[in-house]
């Protein structure tokens, strides 16, 4: 089979084309034949060496992948040959509250991730693709799409009538907004291209701003929602965190996710947070108890992931350039078989 590989933390001209066997799954263990994986800001971070000293090289990069059961282990009864799948962001994150231990195997960081052929997954760690959905689609769940829900649903208890605001047009933010109003909830979506505001009201974004051209945009989403918003879904990170902060009611949550927006400035609004009585909560992925609910919701309402532009096997170095480049919108995605 082949597979990219990372000898190290050299960028993405590092990647190398590389061939392994074809392992052989063991007890209670499943091969998986991959058809597609889509990539995460975070994936690029690994790349380019920016992602802490937890991940291991030589590494198979990219934690997102979906795929055909091509064999079953020796001891499972739960899937069969042919079945269509999608692997956990965190393998021995079954259920429950996150820990050290359920969080150390996260894929494409701290074990091979899915930019591969075939790969072996544990049996617990498989959820079924939805029917409606294609192996490129399937491919942007586990991941973005499962920090997406775990912000909105599972953490953020969003309930119809409240107000979620959103950033950008990555693909947790697409997801966002997408749950949120499966949930019954108005969105305020920012983002700094005129273009892509057209697109997230086209996506559900009931009012959005151009973070660029009103840099008060937290005191502009304050004013719409009339008391602040309930939830912002925060991926810029200590960069755009002053005017979360400011947009978020008395009472309300911060889900604090990505690291986009860079260094925080000068004149902290923390102490704002503390009189407001705000909650700053980290979002993770989630386990695959979650991603499994996720899934039944997805196909429930048959919503469809946001996919910009999918790249070819033998294309992944300018995939992950596209990325790079910020000119996407949704998921970057590619075909591997």
């Amino acid at each position: 089979m082949k597979c990219y590989e990372l000898q190290g933390p050299s960028g993405i001209d590092g990647l190398a084309l590389v061939d392994k066997p074809v392992p052989e799954p063991r007890e209670n263990e499943v091969l998986v034949r991959l058809r597609a994986a889509t990539l995460n800001y975070r994936d690029l971070l690994i790349v380019k060496g920016g992602y802490g000293s937890r991940q291991k090289f030589p590494l198979v990069p990219v934690s997102d992948g979906a795929g055909v059961i091509e064999r079953v282990g020796p001891g499972v009864r739960e899937f069969a040959d042919g079945d269509r799948v999608i692997g956990s962001f965190f393998e021995s994150w079954i259920s429950g509250e996150p820990s050290e231990a359920k969080m150390r195997t996260n894929l494409g960081g701290a074990v091979d991730g899915v930019l591969s052929e075939y790969r072996i997954f544990p049996k617990h760690a498989l959820v079924r693709t939805p029917e409606h959905l294609s192996d490129i689609e399937a491919a942007a769940l586990p991941c973005a799409a499962l920090t997406a829900w775990s912000a909105v649903v599972k953490l953020g208890g969003v309930k119809p009538g409240e107000t979620v605001l959103t950033q950008g047009s990555g693909g947790v933010s697409l997801f966002a907004i997408q749950f949120a109003k499966m949930c019954g909830a108005r969105v305020i979506a920012t983002s700094s291209s005129d273009a892509k505001i057209e697109r997230l009201k086209m996506l559900g974004a009931d009012f959005t701003l151009n973070y660029k051209a009103t840099p008060d945009w937290g005191k502009k989403a304050r004013e719409w929602s009339g008391h602040g918003v309930d939830l912002v879904v925060e991926v810029g990170g200590v960069g755009t965190l002053n005017e979360s902060i400011r947009a978020t009611r008395i009472g309300g949550t911060i889900a604090f996710i990505g690291v986009l927006a860079g260094p925080p400035p000068s004149n902290s609004r923390l102490p704002l947070m503390v009189m407001q009585q705000q909650r700053l909560q980290g979002v993770t992925v989630g386990s695959v108890e979650d991603l499994k609910a996720m899934v039944d919701g997805i196909a429930a309402s048959r919503m469809k992931p946001v996919i910009d532009k999918t790249f070819s096997f033998d294309q992944v170095k300018q995939a992950f350039a596209h990325m790079e480049s910020g000119a996407h919108f949704g998921k970057v995605a590619i075909e591997i078989g």
